[in-house]
């Protein structure tokens, strides 16, 4: 009980600070005047109040918390803020369900892409301004913006940190406190951000369109303010520029940190991960133009080229843009470029999937048993980047792919039990685990997921909670270990 009472604390204290991110789609009602304010200034006021009650009646419970509080925090935290964030859309949206809504804003927070919405060139500039911003702030994550404000106000937090961070994050602090930590990454984040709103002004973007895209590009989201998401512009330029910045956002951030902290470029010579990422993904971007002009998609090798390119780039890099309708290219590349989208991001990115970390250790694995199946007395570490991997990081690793594996073929079960066809489910819980939007069929990147039933939504939501908290974080929470003392 005192464990919650702690946990409710905390969170009530996120909400006042979250409430705090309603005021840019209230600065872009005034500058717009689309009618929506009073709407924006209630959800700023709802979310401020529950959270501030929530914090006043447990504050005698604050404290630092334990890894136990910390796992509880995260999901606490990721479920209940896509439920303040869809007021406004309740308010604003004709027709809109609670589910459609909450789906909605767990997408954006998770950075997913998948939408339930149509009609989005005629909406409202500050529901679009409010959904992008979501995408941007999931990101690199609320809990990380947690972290570099809970300690100024008294409520300590490594463990969430620890529990919310991928990969060699969760151990390698940038800085020796981890407050500081996590606010150099925003700075970075930030900047990045800045930069990539004033190369798509310049790309051709008007204002608004600008601030969106690049929200939803440094957050890997994939939101658009058009129907038709990047293939609206029919723009080579801008393609690229997005090209550019997901790659960018696909890297590690503490790398980034690194280069900027050492104003030399020679940090991503040394960060394994990202020269396997970038490269797995630049080379499918390559092969999967040569097999869309082999087979007579796009007569010319620069069109196929300039195609293949952006969408592969977006998927890979579990983004979610679309410039054409990839659906209707031969099976094997839009396959392939699920396959991407699952492995390439890195940890440490604003990316989803499984991390080209954990894809690293386990290619590194197999050869380990290759050689030991040869040589049963030979000694073997593996190293990644010239780093030693602990054997315990390896069975880590091993246990969070079986997970994900198992999680992915239940969601799957369960959707064909709802009544989904086997590619739609297929690639729909491919989408939402690895936070990447589109699939294909029913959920293609001609349509988006208002066909799916309540049931199938729910499923969807699911998905993409489990996938942005990598599984473990979840799962943990219905182990009987985790509420014994």
């Amino acid at each position: 009980m005192l464990r919650a009472l702690t946990v409710i604390h905390a969170l009530g204290l996120m909400l006042v600070v979250f409430s705090i991110a309603y005021l840019m789609p209230i600065i872009a009602s005034l500058i717009y005047d689309d009618g929506t304010l009073i709407d924006f200034e209630l959800g700023m006021v709802v979310t401020f109040s529950i959270g501030l009650l929530m914090w006043m009646l447990t504050r005698r419970y604050k404290g630092e918390l334990s890894i136990r509080h910390g796992y509880l925090m995260v999901v606490a935290m990721w479920t209940a803020m896509p439920l303040f964030a869809a007021l406004p859309l309740l308010l604003l949206i004709d027709n809109l369900s609670f589910t459609d809504a909450y789906f909605e804003s767990m997408s954006a927070i998770t950075t997913t892409g998948a939408t339930v919405l149509v009609g989005l060139d005629r909406m409202s500039p500050a529901i679009n301004v409010w959904r992008h911003e979501l995408q941007w702030l999931g990101g690199l994550g609320i809990i990380v913006l947690a972290v570099a404000i809970l300690p100024l106000l008294g409520i300590g937090g490594r463990q969430l940190f620890k529990a919310e961070m991928p990969g060699p994050m969760k151990n390698a602090g940038l800085t020796p406190r981890i407050a500081e930590t996590a606010r150099n990454l925003w700075v970075v984040y930030l900047a990045i951000t800045v930069i990539c709103i004033a190369a798509l002004k310049w790309a051709g973007m008007n204002w608004l369109d600008a601030v969106c895209h690049a929200f939803s590009t440094m957050g890997l989201g994939g939101f658009s303010t058009h129907d038709a998401s990047i293939g609206y512009f029919n723009s080579p330029l801008i393609e690229f520029v997005i090209m550019a910045f997901m790659l960018f956002a696909v890297i590690n951030f503490a790398t980034h940190f690194l280069a900027w902290r050492g104003k030399s470029m020679s940090v991503y010579l040394y960060d394994t991960e990202a020269q396997a990422a970038i490269g797995l993904i630049l080379a499918s971007c390559f092969g999967v133009a040569l097999f869309l002009w082999w087979n007579g998609v796009y007569e010319e090798f620069g069109t196929a080229l300039r195609h293949a390119s952006f969408n592969v780039v977006s998927l890979g890099a579990s983004s979610g843009f679309t410039s054409v309708d990839y659906g209707k290219w031969p099976i094997f590349a839009p396959l392939w470029m699920l396959f991407v989208g699952c492995i390439a991001a890195s940890s440490g990115s604003t990316g989803g999937g499984i991390k080209m970390v954990r894809t690293l250790v386990l290619v590194k694995q197999a050869g380990r048993e290759f050689l030991k199946l040869l040589h049963p007395a030979v000694v073997n570490p593996m190293k990644i980047g010239g780093q030693v991997v602990p054997n315990n990081i390896v069975f880590s690793v091993l246990g969070f792919i079986f997970l994900y594996f198992m999680t992915i073929a239940t969601l799957i079960f369960v959707l064909l039990i709802g009544g989904m066809d086997f590619i739609s489910a297929f690639s729909a819980v491919l989408a939402c685990v690895n936070n990447f939007g589109p699939g294909l069929d029913l959920v293609g990147p001609a349509d988006n997921y208002t066909a799916l039933s309540d049931f199938q939504t729910w499923v969807c939501t699911f998905a993409m909670l489990i996938g942005r908290l990598e599984i473990f974080t979840v799962l943990i929470l219905f182990t009987p270990q985790f509420w014994r003392r």
